[in-house]
C-alpha cells in the first residue's frame, strides 16, 4: 500500500488570510494565541461591525455552531473562534463536519487544534476541502526562542544586537510568553538598537541569576561565583531542577564541541544555533575528555537527587556546581 503523503504546513500564521474556514494546528500556546488574535483583528479591520463569538470544543453544545454561522438579524459579518479542538467532544465533531462541508458565506471559522489524534477527522476534512491550514511547531530550543525575538524585533521595524538577544533567551528563555512579553517591554521603552546593556538593565536580576548563568560559571572554573549565582537564583523563584538541566545542557554543548573541534558541521550532527557552537567550542578548549566525563556523572547524580533522591535538593545542587568547577582542567 503507498505511503500516505504528508500535506504541506500552509503559510506562516502572520501572513494567513481571512477564509470560510481557517485551522490553526498549534505546537505553540502563546504563537497559538497570537495567530487568533491575528485574524480577529484582520476581520473587525475588513469590517468593524463584525460579530466575534468564541466557542469551547470540550463543552460545545449541539447545534451552537449553526445556530451562531446562520443568518443574522442585521446581517453582520461573523468570525467564531473554535478552540480545544484537541479535546473536542462528539457533538462538536458531526456539527463541525457538517459545516465544513457547507460553510455560510461572511462567516469565518478559525479552528485551533492544539496537537493530538482528537478530531483527525475533521482535520483531515478542512484540509482535503482545499482550507487554510497552518501549522505553528513547538518553540524548543533556544535558536527557536532567538529567532521569535528577533522577528517580533524586525516586526516592529527596530533592530537588536546578537549578544542582546542572547542574554534576554539565557534570562527568560524558559517561559516563552514572559520572554516574548520582554521583548514587547524592551521595543517600548528603548531607543534606537537595543544592545546587551539595555538588557541587562532592565532584567540584571534575570540575566545574571538565570540557570544559564550558574551554568557558564560552573563550567568555567568559577565554582565561588556559580554557588552564589544558583542561591540567588533559588532565592528569587528558579528551583534546582532547571538549573540542574542548564548544566547538562552545557555540559552537552561541550561534548558536542569536543567531537567537532577540528571540523565543520555536518548534517546530522546534534542541534546547536551558530553562537551556541562558537561559544561551546570556545570553552571545551579548557577542558579535557576526563574532566569532562567527570562533570557528566557529577551532574547525572544531581539530577537524580533534586528530583527525589535527595532530602536536600539545594545542597545536591551546589555539591555537583563544585564538582563541575573542579574537573575543568583536569
Amino acid at each position: 500500500m503507498a505511503a500516505r503523503q504528508s500535506r504541506p504546513k500552509g503559510p506562516a500564521w502572520d501572513r494567513l488570510d481571512l477564509a470560510p474556514v481557517v485551522l490553526l494546528l498549534v505546537g505553540e500556546p502563546v504563537v497559538g494565541d497570537r495567530a487568533v488574535a491575528r485574524l480577529v483583528r484582520a476581520a473587525l479591520e475588513r469590517d468593524r461591525t463584525t460579530a466575534v463569538t468564541r466557542i469551547d470544543a470540550e463543552e460545545y453544545g449541539a447545534g451552537t455552531l449553526r445556530t451562531l454561522a446562520g443568518p443574522s438579524l442585521f446581517g453582520e459579518p461573523r468570525a467564531i473562534v473554535a478552540s480545544r479542538l484537541h479535546r473536542m467532544n462528539d457533538a462538536f465533531l458531526a456539527d463541525a463536519l457538517e459545516y465544513v462541508a457547507a460553510p455560510e458565506e461572511d462567516v469565518v471559522l478559525i479552528a485551533r487544534h492544539d496537537g493530538g489524534t482528537r478530531g483527525r477527522r475533521l482535520l483531515d476534512a478542512i484540509a482535503e476541502a482545499g482550507y487554510q491550514r497552518c501549522e505553528i511547531p513547538a518553540v524548543k530550543t533556544d535558536a527557536d526562542k532567538a529567532e521569535l525575538v528577533r522577528s517580533d524585533v524586525a516586526g516592529a521595524g527596530r533592530t537588536m544586537t546578537r549578544p542582546a538577544v542572547e542574554a534576554l533567551v539565557d534570562a527568560l528563555g524558559r517561559d516563552v510568553g514572559e520572554l516574548l512579553a520582554a521583548t514587547s517591554q524592551l521595543l517600548a521603552d528603548v531607543d534606537g538598537t537595543i544592545d546587551e546593556d539595555a538588557v541587562r538593565t532592565y532584567y540584571a536580576g534575570r540575566v545574571e541569576a538565570s540557570q544559564f548563568a550558574v551554568a557558564d560559571a560552573a563550567v568555567s572554573g568559577r565554582a565561588g561565583q556559580a554557588v552564589a549565582l544558583a542561591r540567588h537564583a533559588i532565592a528569587t523563584g528558579t528551583p534546582p531542577v532547571p538549573i540542574v538541566a542548564a548544566l547538562a545542557s552545557k555540559l552537552r554543548q561541550l561534548a558536542i564541541a569536543a567531537a567537532q573541534r577540528n571540523r565543520p558541521p555536518r548534517d546530522g550532527d546534534p542541534a546547536m544555533a551558530p553562537w551556541q557552537r562558537k561559544r561551546a567550542l570556545r570553552d571545551v578548549g579548557s577542558w579535557t575528555s576526563e574532566g569532562l566525563a567527570a562533570a557528566i556523572l557529577a551532574v547525572a547524580q544531581a539530577d537524580a537527587e533534586v528530583k527525589g533522591a535527595s532530602r536536600d535538593a539545594q545542597f545536591a545542587l551546589e555539591r555537583a556546581i563544585v564538582r563541575v568547577a573542579s574537573a575543568r582542567g583536569r
